[in-house]
């Protein structure tokens, strides 16, 4: 059994809070939310990890005896001195035996919900451990996460499958259509199991083992992601500039049953388009079908352009044909990846650029690390966890802030829970006047 981490030891911002609630209070209940802001790239938000955080390293006994004094050496050393809720911590361990009294009511994983409304509440259930639920605060916030991933990842789909329907008439293939390359470019293992699996929930197509992973421990998911094998700089250069061809032949040689990837760009996409795939490696190349097409990858230069040319090149090379609604499209054996440069702008760019010339976009794969995994915090979708009601010798009180140098800022008051509205849509009720069964958040 994995030990879990001393969640004692975590944020120093939190330690001395409990010193600071008012005499007599017995309750607090906090929200976690994706704010409303003006001129936002996204307006809705897609819900995702929180079973992973929960599963880690709050379920279960998470308290004992040694992260209690390990804690308690700690921050006598930090703060040079006695801060550390000692006394709380030791009746949590011996009332609840290191168990978290803590309530948390979340929409269900996977919905998409507006900007503004509550995704999750957190509650003590134990008066005597009101201090516990922000304490775990920093944790949950945590969040921001996977459900920014998660939307970003849900805003590649909606640009690829407008671009599907214009162009083929459907959108068949679309989950294959974004492949995750981002493992690399994240700052951790956990970034890139908690990213990778996010991005799973849009697509099926990835090289992040770690998502992967993720998924199959947390989320009983044999195998969420596929990849195909796939060439890469050092296994084209290390054969020689001079031959390429025979670094290119060894891939279909010993993929020959599979769709395989080949980056071409080492030294001349454009010669090598045209004179090793599209004339020494022809035969090859015809010789396969769709479910072991060849993928070639440029991964350098102005992306449209760049994948207009390489277009051109295989069409005077492989020729193609009209699809139904009257776009281009390369034989079923031969297929491009474009793995540089693709962000939600780009993306949409390409897209348009290889329409307007009459391709459709059942020719191209993407592929996206940074941009999907990596360039996002969490201000880009404005993640926020403030309380919102008390109890103070068993009498309530709705609470909030509003600050007046920033109204953008206000939270929410009371109870709240999630509906739909007589209009279909989701909204957030405050003041604890939600009823039972309209609402969307759960245990």
């Amino acid at each position: 059994v994995e030990e879990k981490s001393n969640l004692l030891i975590f944020d120093l911002l939190l330690i001395t809070h409990f010193k600071q609630y008012p005499q007599g209070i017995n309750k607090i209940y906090s929200y976690f939310e994706c704010r409303r802001t003006k001129g936002s790239q996204f307006n809705e938000v897609v819900f995702f990890g929180l079973q992973y955080l929960l599963k880690k390293y709050l379920t279960g006994r998470v308290v004992t005896e040694e992260k209690i004094e390990e804690a308690r050496l700690f921050y006598q050393m930090h703060f040079k001195q006695a801060v550390f809720n000692e006394d709380g911590w030791r009746k949590l361990l011996e009332k609840h035996d290191g168990r978290l009294p803590v309530r948390i009511k979340a929409v269900p994983e996977g919905t998409v919900v507006p900007r503004g409304n509550v995704l999750f509440t957190v509650e003590n259930t134990d008066p005597s451990f009101y201090w516990l639920t922000n304490y775990i605060e920093t944790l949950l916030v945590q969040m921001w996460y996977p459900i920014t991933v998660a939307t970003i990842s849900r805003e590649f789909k909606k640009i690829l499958a407008k671009h599907l329907r214009a162009t083929s008439g459907g959108v068949a293939g679309l989950e294959l259509k974004l492949h995750d390359f981002g493992y690399r470019g994240v700052s951790s293992q956990e970034s890139a199991a908690l990213g990778g699996a996010a991005h799973l929930v849009n697509f099926c197509s990835t090289d992040t083992v770690a998502g992967l992973l993720m998924t199959q421990r947390y989320y009983s998911c044999p195998m969420a992601g596929f990849s195909i094998p796939a060439a890469e700089h050092s296994t084209i250069i290390s054969w020689g500039r001079n031959r390429e061809k025979e670094a290119f032949e060894q891939v279909l040689d010993q993929f020959p049953s599979w769709p395989v990837s080949v980056v071409s760009d080492s030294y001349d996409i454009f010669n090598a388009c045209r004179n090793i795939w599209g004339d020494k490696l022809k035969e090859q190349v015809m010789e396969r079908g769709h479910d072991s097409c060849v993928m070639i990858r440029p991964d350098s230069g102005d992306p449209a352009e760049t994948l207009l040319q390489v277009l051109k090149i295989f069409e005077e090379c492989f020729g193609s044909s009209l699809n139904s609604v009257g776009f281009k499209v390369l034989p079923s054996y031969l297929r491009i990846i474009q793995g540089d440069g693709i962000d939600l702008t780009s993306l949409d760019q390409i897209l348009q650029k290889l329409s307007d010339e009459g391709w459709s976009a059942e020719n191209i794969m993407f592929g996206c690390g940074s941009a999907l995994l990596q360039k996002l915090n969490r201000d880009t979708l404005s993640c926020a966890f403030k309380c919102s009601y008390v109890e103070t010798d068993g009498k309530g009180m709705d609470v909030y802030k509003q600050p007046v140098t920033d109204p953008s800022k206000g939270s929410k008051r009371g109870r709240l829970s999630l509906r739909r509205n007589s209009d279909g849509l989701m909204e957030t009720v405050e003041e604890g006047a939600g009823k039972p069964e309209e609402v969307w958040l759960v245990p």
